[in-house]
């Protein structure tokens, strides 16, 4: 079959037939139209090529003069590039109605979940509109693959010269920190008659969003007299409260989890092994299985990408294996899909656009992996939204880690955040949960006997009970890691990020769990990968409200739960079977203490996932996006009993220069490229001018750790009363 004649077949099929699947009324139908206006038909000029439009804010900070290596030759291959499309506002505007109204108990629309091909028959483009995008591709010399049943997206494939042809813009190698790319140089550019319609390109670029996983931390000081205790299952049903709920029936039996990844396991055998040494094996519904998911039709563009190069193996490895332990009878789906250097578009993104437009989409959904607002790009950032917005309208929870890095996303990878204060564009949308990070408290509240016993169990457990939590914050500019190494403070030449101390350790670093306000979700920044220029955040959603502490700034803030995310500071980690070591992995033998450890929000997430597997259990279904019913509970009589309120330490990390940076010495002042050369003795702050920590713990609702963490069993037990 042509692949034209599969896109105009699907589109047929949204003209002739009515917006839901069989037994559907007259009723619900009048009710439907009133929800869903007729698709009005936007691109209503001739398409002229040489009137034509740039779509700013789509290239990479990296596609600059010093790392150009110079342009691809023209028949370069350009594989399974996605372009995005945007319905008219009027079926916006009541697609988000409609959203609220499947969350409201109260509305004869609650838990009344769309397919795919319903969603884009009531909430896409007009058919019209997306066969003149298609066509114009094809007449542009693309080969056009698949248009999704949501209608929002077609992913196409053409070669670089047809890059440069249609969109204006030339694909260059480039050589940054010494590894090969592909980038556009310049924004594209579309014929302005299909500016209505068209979003963008999500990405013409091969540089790939990061993995959320921090290795567990290496000292050289000395630490007699400590002991790690390590979290295994065990301690995490202990901790969290799911053992009751385990005792009770509830192990996610029946439920599907997909983590979305870009590389397949090392071995299946590390998620045998950490469940049978840990003590999950005796959960014998609990399943594995690895998928490369196809989009419903045309050509496949996820193909199976082996051991991913980067090393992304250890991602996909504790994100089954967590997941599994939060939800020890669930099926645990790797959803994985390749990254080579002829697709732009990454894999994970590929992985989550075919779930959701498939026939049978998992009802849960976790993602370790991130890029911040500013740098993500403007069409990528709408991607993101679209796909979470889909996906909670059609029932599936989204959970997503909230990052590593403090307030400063922008700087990942970096031992200094110089960009200010930014946020995960992943995990910023108002469809999906931000899952942040704490750490346990025990160690410097010299408490760690009350709350572990000093033998394992034969499952490796030694929690005693729930332990108090602080914000997740490895970094010299933290309040509490500075008073406990013997400073008054983090910042400055005289505090602990200025002391040979911080340096020795590794603790001038920009690592801790992410949260702040969505700064950049649309529009284009002044300067790379700083909040500013044309940038706005996501409108605060509705359901994020009625809670102490939620800012009255107008934008969605994150994180709206967090769970532990340490990575062995205060001698607590995760520990994970996880064998590749040629990507720092060994060999699962003995005690898990000779295992790999991490922590990060990348654990953080798959375990909610898994909590959100128990919840759809005792409530029979998928339940969409979580949060609100999370808000709802943390503004009721409840909150106590189903959220840790985190109220002690923050997620400041250190930093140089001039933005959002308070107190910094003299070798750290102006800018600099790359930011690593600076010492960044100064604290993330939202004040250069006075130190006001970005962000502090709080009661209530925190930029920290959102709602806190969480109890399962009670908030399993509670969920009906926030619906």
């Amino acid at each position: 079959m042509s692949n034209s004649f599969q896109a105009k077949s699907f589109l047929l099929g949204l003209l002739c037939c009515g917006p839901f699947s069989p037994g559907w009324t007259p009723a619900l139908e009048a009710q439907s139209a009133r929800i869903a206006p007729e698709a009005r038909v936007l691109i209503t000029r001739p398409i002229d090529s040489s009137r034509m439009l740039t779509l700013a804010g789509n290239t990479p900070s990296e596609a600059n003069a010093q790392n150009d290596r110079g342009k691809v030759a023209d028949t370069f291959a350009m594989d399974d590039m996605l372009l995005q499309l945007q319905r008219s506002p009027e079926r916006e505007a009541a697609l988000r109605s409609f959203i609220d109204q499947q969350h409201d108990s109260t509305s004869p629309n609650f838990h009344r979940w769309l397919t795919a091909t319903e969603f884009g028959q009531m909430y896409g483009p007009a058919p019209r509109d997306i066969e003149a995008v298609s066509e114009w591709l094809r007449s542009s010399g693309f080969t056009v693959n698949t248009v999704y049943p949501s209608g929002m997206s077609i992913d196409f494939s053409g070669t670089a010269g047809q890059v440069l042809a249609a969109f204006h813009t030339e694909i260059h190698r480039l050589s940054v920190n010494g590894k090969d790319h592909i980038a556009n140089m310049s924004d594209p550019q579309i014929p302005e008659a299909l500016a209505a319609v068209v979003a963008g390109i999500v990405s013409l670029h091969d540089f790939r969003p990061r993995s959320m996983v921090r290795p567990r931390a290496q000292y050289t000081a000395e630490q007699g007299g400590f002991t790690f205790q390590l979290i295994a299952p065990a301690d995490l049903a202990t901790i969290y409260n799911l053992n009751p709920a385990f005792t009770a029936g509830y192990t996610g039996k029946g439920q599907t989890i997909a983590v979305v990844e870009d590389s397949d396991l090392y071995t299946t055998a590390d998620w045998n092994t950490f469940r049978n040494i840990l003590g999950l094996s005796g959960y014998t519904s609990g399943s594995l299985s690895t998928i490369h998911p196809a989009p419903p039709s045309g050509t496949s563009n996820c193909s199976d990408p082996g051991i991913n190069p980067d090393g992304d193996d250890v991602e996909s490895t504790l994100d089954t294996e967590w997941a599994s332990a939060a939800a020890p009878n669930a099926t645990i789906e790797l959803a994985t899909c390749d990254n080579p250097p002829t697709t732009p578009t990454p894999g994970i993104l590929i992985a989550a656009q075919n779930l959701i437009n498939g026939g049978s989409p998992p009802k849960i959904i976790s993602m370790s992996y991130g890029v911040c607002e500013a740098e993500n790009g403007v069409t990528s950032n709408a991607t993101f939204n679209s796909a979470y917005q889909q996906a909670v309208a059609e029932g599936v929870s989204v959970f997503v880690a909230a990052g590593d890095e403090g307030a400063a996303s922008c700087d990942s990878g970096f031992s200094t955040a110089t960009h200010g204060i930014g946020v995960s564009a992943f995990a910023s949308t108002p469809y999906n949960v931000a899952v942040g990070g704490t750490d346990f408290a025990d160690t410097y509240q010299n408490t760690t006997s009350t709350y572990w016993s000093s033998s394992n169990s034969s499952t490796y457990g030694s929690a005693r009970s729930y332990i108090p939590e602080i914000p997740w914050n490895d970094s010299c500019a933290g309040s509490i890691l500075a008073v406990y190494s013997g400073f008054s403070v983090g910042y400055g030449s005289s505090g602990f990020c200025g002391s040979s101390l911080a340096l020795e350790d590794f603790f001038v670093e920009v690592e801790a769990g992410s949260g702040g306000p969505s700064g950049c979700a649309t529009g284009v920044p002044a300067e790379n990968m700083v909040v500013g220029g044309s940038c706005q955040g996501y409108a605060k959603p509705a359901w994020q409200t009625g809670v102490t502490g939620i800012s009255n700034d107008g934008v969605r803030d994150i994180p709206d739960v967090s769970l532990f995310a340490g990575t062995g500071v205060w001698f607590h980690y995760y520990v994970t079977c996880f064998s590749d070591e040629a990507n720092g992995g060994t060999a699962c033998t003995g005690a898990p203490v000779n295992w790999f450890g991490a922590g990060g929000t990348s654990y953080a997430s798959p375990i909610m996932a898994g909590i959100q597997a128990l919840v759809n259990e005792k409530m029979g279904g998928g339940q969409g996006n979580p949060n609100p019913v999370y808000y709802k509970l943390a503004a009721s009589s409840a909150a106590s009993s189903v959220f840790h309120s985190i109220t002690a330490g923050d997620i400041a990390v250190n930093c140089a220069g001039e933005i959002n940076c308070f107190g910094v010495g003299f070798e750290g002042r102006g800018r600099a490229t790359p930011p690593t050369l600076f010492v960044g003795n100064g604290a993330l702050s939202t004040t250069s001018k006075t130190y006001t920590p970005a962000f502090a713990a709080a009661s209530g609702w925190n930029f920290a750790t959102g709602l806190g963490s969480v109890d399962a069993y009670n908030l399993i037990l509670n969920w009906s009363k926030g619906q």
